[in-house]
């Protein structure tokens, strides 16, 4: 059965001579049986290039939890609506928090590092710009990109079954994202992402993102005396629901600069084997290790 995100956030019209909005409501504020109009969005990937007919059955998620079976009810040239016919109450989000502060690279490599990060079940995502870093976006680029890269998120989720996307955060400099936490002035998070996520980011599931990080590691080139595993790392895993951050740099790696400033403000180095990953393969490993080790300390 197809699945869709449905954002709750409001819309500008793209008539430009209309400037009023649309507004989505929470799935949850509305009961079983009520009518729900459909977002530009689905209707045009649903209705439009899947072409389906009043009558057929989908799942739409908000992010707010659960998914709901729902079933078109109308469709128009420019509207279509379905009927909520049930709620399930499954999350499949990871046991664990994660952040990934990600460098940016090009393209496809990208897109893949993202989109697999969600099939892992990733948080959030913090986008980086460093010294040896391929990409270094304008002001103009940052709002398309932003948008690319979240959608590319919640294609994921709508694919794999998770229902809480991850926050994709707009990219700022290495150096800027590891100032000590206590000179750092808070930033709220739903002015630095996607507007197609504003909403969803005040949900209480998201607010661990605010909070110190329980662990920060850093996934680090082999090096000859380096451990593979930090000691803190199993000890973290302990906790009833881990918040682990992890800093990701290119292809060229970070600078010896970046490195130093990493140790300063608390990642611990960590080894994953002994070949040098490339930057869309380390989230995926690190993610699934840290997973793979969840049930060895919490059976």
């Amino acid at each position: 059965m197809r699945r869709f995100f449905y954002a709750t956030n409001s819309n500008i019209s793209n008539d430009v001579t209309n400037e009023k909005a649309a507004t989505y409501p929470q799935l949850s504020t509305l009961p079983i049986g009520a009518s729900v109009e459909l977002t530009e969005s689905i209707i045009h990937h649903w209705c439009r290039v899947l072409r389906a007919n009043i009558g057929d059955k989908g799942i739409l998620f908000d992010g707010f939890g659960g998914e709901y079976q729902v079933q078109i009810l109308t469709i128009s040239k420019k509207n279509a609506t379905v009927t909520l016919l049930s709620h399930t109450n499954n999350d499949n989000s990871a046991p664990i928090f994660t952040k990934i502060g990600l460098v940016m690279s090009r393209g496809e490599r990208m897109d893949y590092a993202i989109q697999k990060s969600t099939e892992l079940g990733v948080t959030a995502i913090q986008l980086l710009s460093s010294h040896h870093g391929e990409v270094n976006l304008k002001p103009a680029q940052v709002e398309k990109k932003l948008a690319h890269w979240q959608q590319v998120a919640i294609a994921a989720c709508e694919q794999c079954g998770l229902n809480r996307p991850p926050l994709i955060i707009a990219p700022i400099p290495i150096n800027d994202w590891l100032k000590p936490i206590t000179t750092t002035t808070p930033v709220k998070i739903e002015a630095t992402i996607s507007s197609m996520v504003t909403t969803l980011s005040q949900d209480a599931y998201y607010q661990v993102l605010q909070q110190p990080a329980d662990l920060r590691l850093q996934l680090s080139v082999p090096a000859a005396g380096q451990p593979a595993m930090p000691d803190s790392l199993l000890s973290v895993l302990q906790q009833p629901v881990p918040y682990i951050e992890l800093l990701i740099g290119p292809e060229g790696g970070l600078s010896a600069n970046e490195c130093a400033q990493a140790a300063d403000v608390g990642f611990e180095p960590w080894q994953i084997g002994t070949r040098v990953l490339r930057t869309e393969t380390a989230p995926v490993v690190a993610l699934a290790t840290l997973q793979a080790l969840l049930p060895r300390v919490n059976p």
